[in-house]
């Protein structure tokens, strides 16, 4: 699934070339993704001028000043930046017409969103709700980590994955980020001390911001708005790598199951 620095990469791609652009169409072709695409939104797109493209966790937001259109990419969609009158193909569901550009939402597996809210519900849209802090954001620092974790049994590494404490750090970005602070992954989150969170959210910040410049991971299908493929993949130091050797210590690396995902971490680099 596209993570906190896929989408962010996308909405960097796509910010300086639509913003200020005046939607000439829109185009649906699938009753439905993960929820419902209304047959409105061609005729309430059609005119708006788009005023900003923001992130909020793993959502894109497109400000059209009298809503905002909402997108989710899913488990392995993507957003393409396309010529004017580029055929779609099969799994191409969703464009929006900027004069001789076309925003195209391509997703296979059909579990993205596109929805329209209305500009005084977007803060109260239960999608977004309910979400947690930005981990790119300043309010994120080791002492709220530290009070936040506070009194939790729950292991470190799932803590980092709840989307209602802080948002966008999914399973790979987790894995790594651990590894970078070395601290290991079953860790019960309220015995990490302050100085250890003090290691870890820097730790997070480098690796999601790694990711960002690397244009993401591209592991299956996520490209970027311009078609381009991610290579953060490349400079893994855990992640995927299970009886690889660490490229710090040499040590194997090992991987266990933790709420139903894969977890990886050296046993030498990373303890408890």
């Amino acid at each position: 699934m596209p993570e906190l620095p896929e989408v962010e990469v996308t909405r960097r791609g796509i910010a300086p070339e639509l913003v200020g652009r005046r939607v000439s169409g829109a185009t649906t072709r699938t009753a439905r993704l993960r929820y419902p695409l209304a047959p409105e939104l061609p005729r309430l797109l059609k005119g708006q001028t788009l005023l900003a493209v923001r992130r909020r966790a793993k959502y894109l937001l497109l400000d059209f000043g009298s809503g905002t259109l909402l997108i989710h990419l899913g488990m392995s969609g993507s957003l393409r930046l396309l010529p004017r009158g580029a055929p779609p193909q099969k799994h191409d569901h969703f464009d929006l017409q900027f004069g001789d550009r076309l925003l195209r939402l391509r997703d296979p597996r059909r579990f993205g969103a596109v929805l329209w809210l209305a500009q005084d519900d977007i803060e109260r849209h239960p999608l977004l709700a309910g979400l947690g802090i930005e981990p790119l954001e300043e309010e994120f620092t080791p002492g709220w980590l530290h009070a936040a974790a506070r009194g939790r049994n729950t292991p470190i590494k799932q803590l980092l994955m709840d989307g209602h404490l802080v948002v966008g750090i999914g399973n790979i970005y987790a894995s790594e980020s651990l590894y970078r602070a070395s601290i290991d992954p079953r860790t019960a989150a309220g015995r990490i001390a302050l100085k250890r969170f003090e290691r870890l959210v820097p730790a997070i910040r480098a690796t999601l911001a790694a990711a960002i410049d690397a244009g993401g991971s591209s592991l299956r299908d996520f490209i970027a708005s311009d078609g381009s493929s991610g290579y953060f993949q490349q400079q893994y130091f855990v992640y995927g790598r299970t009886g690889e050797v660490c490229r710090v210590c040499g040590t194997t690396i090992r991987s266990l199951r933790q709420g139903q995902r894969a977890t990886f971490y050296c046993p030498t680099c990373q303890r408890r």
